[in-house]
Formats: C-alpha cells, structure tokens, sequence
C-alpha cells in the first residue's frame, strides 16, 4: 500500500491539535514473510490504527496492542525498537523477523471543567481552547451552551442536574464552577469535595458567597479542612469586573496551579 504522505501529515496535525496520545510505528527491517515494505508507517492511538498499516492480521494487531499498552502507561519509553519473530512472538505460522521502530507522544492531560455556560463563561472558554488543556463545560441551559464555540477540544454536556457529571470527570480536573448563582454552584462543590480529591477548585463570586458556602458546606457535614480546598473568589487578584477581564485572572490563576504541580512540564516525550 502507498503511504499517503499528505493525508499523515494532516493525522499527525489534528492528533496534536486535540491532545490525543499516538504513536508513529516505522517498519525498518524485514526477513522471511511480512504482508508489507521497509519504511511502512502507521499512526496508533487509544482506537487502533488511525493512519496508514505495517503488514495486516497478526503483525498489525501485535502493533497495536504494543504500542496502546505503552500509551496507556504514558510512563513509557519515548523511542523504542521492538524485533519480533513472526512464529514465537507474533504467532506466525511463517519464519522471519519483524523489526519496528516505535516513536511515542504521550500528551499530559489536563483536563478543565466549566459549570456554567453563561456570560463569563462564554469568554473564559475560547481562551482555555487554545492552551493546551480539554474543557468540559456543563450547563442546564442548552441555548447557552449552544453559542460556545464548536471545537475538538470543547465538550458541552447539558445536564439537568449538573452535579451529577462530577464522578465522571476525568482524575486531576481543574474544576471551576460559574452557574447561574448560588444555588446551583453549591451541590456541584459539595458534590467535589465529597467526591473527589481535585487539584483546583474554584468558584465565582465574592467573600460574602464563600461565607455563606462554608456555611452550608458545614451543615452537609463536610470537614473544615476539606473546606479549604476551594477558592472563592475566584481568579487572581487582577483587573476589573468585566467577563474579559475576570477570564484573564481566573485563567491565570489556572495556569499558576497548573505549574505548581508540575502538569504538562513535559508535554511531548519526542519529536
């Protein structure tokens, strides 16, 4: 099969785009029988094979299934050169060595979750698209959440009960939470702090609200110190009140956290 080099190249972009781990798998070398040349290539994910092959039947599959146990670990090697024999390793009936070469992209996550879809919102969102992080936002407004921006990145859920979305969350979700008031913020940040141990936290509004919040968090039977595990207000001490200007703190603020433990320090293992 022909590589299609154009068709790769446009792969490999839309994989980086979205933040998706994969790995680029090169045949190099060949001995006895392999459904395949020297130089074939193929992009892996999570899903299998999204570009490209390196032989078919049991060579592919013993491929793919080496490459997602290495981005699964995302741990792993960066490069790696695997050779295989095509009776004991890949259970082949026929003689020869495979040897592949294995270059893997594990990107970090760090994923964001947005409660609420309203003002602030609506431009806190296309800022977090173009840094390097996957945004849930979930609201019980579908209009609302129709005007955010169609992105690969962007994941909009429309929930009734938006606190019930929490467990699902994938682990180390930066939370911030931006509903419609009061009411709707509190069993979303109950729901966290009983839930989850989340590396932020954060929760719109003024010191009169974060009062009234551990207030009733207390009543919940929720602990002091896991009270403090929330910050309102919310953002960096910056700017003023409008939705552009509050973005900016909160995004700050999110990028301050984010560096502070270390997350996306390494964000591609090789190039």
């Amino acid at each position: 099969m022909t590589f299609d080099v154009v068709q790769h190249s446009r792969k490999l972009n839309k994989l980086v785009e979205i933040g998706t781990p994969f790995a680029i798998v090169t045949l190099l070398q060949i001995r006895g029988s392999a459904p395949q040349i020297v130089g074939a290539k193929a992009i892996v994910t999570h899903a299998g094979i999204v570009s490209g092959m390196v032989g078919g039947g049991k060579i592919e599959a013993a491929t793919i299934e080496h490459a997602q146990l290495q981005l699964a670990a995302n741990d792993g090697v960066a490069n790696e050169l695997v050779t295989w024999n095509l009776q004991s390793d890949v259970g082949m009936t026929c003689g020869g060595e495979v040897k592949l070469f294995f270059e893997y992209h594990c990107r970090e996550s760090w994923p964001v979750a947005v409660f609420g879809a309203g003002h602030v919102a609506q431009v806190l969102i296309p800022i977090l698209l173009q840094l390097d992080c996957q945004v849930t936002c979930v609201d019980a407004r579908s209009d609302w959440l129709e005007k955010l921006p169609v992105h690969p990145k962007l994941r909009p859920r429309c929930e009734s009960e938006p606190r019930t979305t929490v467990s699902a969350m994938p682990p180390k979700t930066f939370f911030v939470l931006m509903s419609m008031g009061h009411a709707t913020d509190m069993p979303v940040l109950a729901e966290i702090l009983k839930t989850r141990n989340a590396p932020y936290i954060g929760v719109i509004g003024s010191k009169q609200k974060a009062n009234v919040l551990r207030r009733e968090l207390s009543a919940c039977g929720i602990a002091a110190s896991r009270q403090q595990q929330f910050v309102c207000p919310i953002g960096l001490p910056i700017g003023n009140n409008t939705p552009a200007e509050i973005s900016i703190s909160i995004i700050a603020q999110l990028i301050q956290k984010r560096d502070e433990l270390g997350i996306l320090k390494h964000k591609v293992k090789s190039f």
